[in-house]
């Protein structure tokens, strides 16, 4: 059973910066690509940046030149470093891997909640 736990969430002013990090479990890490996904209060959850297993990196147009996703295999672990953060970037960050949850192989964390003030 493939577990995600998110963690790095806060509630931070407008032009700040936060990294997210995600412990993934209970998969070969290593072999899969992983995303960021953002649910805004009110919204669809949406596919914000990935990375591939042999680390490329992949982003929606409004946040790649703020947001960087990068993994650590060692740890299990993939992050979201966002800078420069707007009040619209707030509402709950998850991870998963796309394939896994194409073939329902896997299912949402928590999420870490992240508030921009303005």
């Amino acid at each position: 059973q493939v577990q995600l736990v998110e963690s790095g969430g806060a509630l931070v002013q407008s032009g700040s910066s936060l990294t997210l990090s995600c412990v993934v479990s209970g998969v070969e890490f290593s072999l899969y690509d992983m995303g960021w996904y953002h649910q805004a209060p009110g919204s669809q959850r949406e596919l914000l940046a990935t990375i591939t297993s042999r680390d490329v990196t992949g982003y929606k147009e409004h946040i790649k030149d703020r947001f960087s996703i990068f993994r650590d295999n060692t740890r299990n672990t993939v992050f979201l470093q966002m800078n420069k953060l707007e009040p619209e970037d707030t509402g709950v960050y998850y991870c998963n891997a796309p394939a896994l949850l194409k073939l329902n192989r896997s299912s949402w964390g928590q999420g870490t909640r992240v508030t921009i003030s303005s």
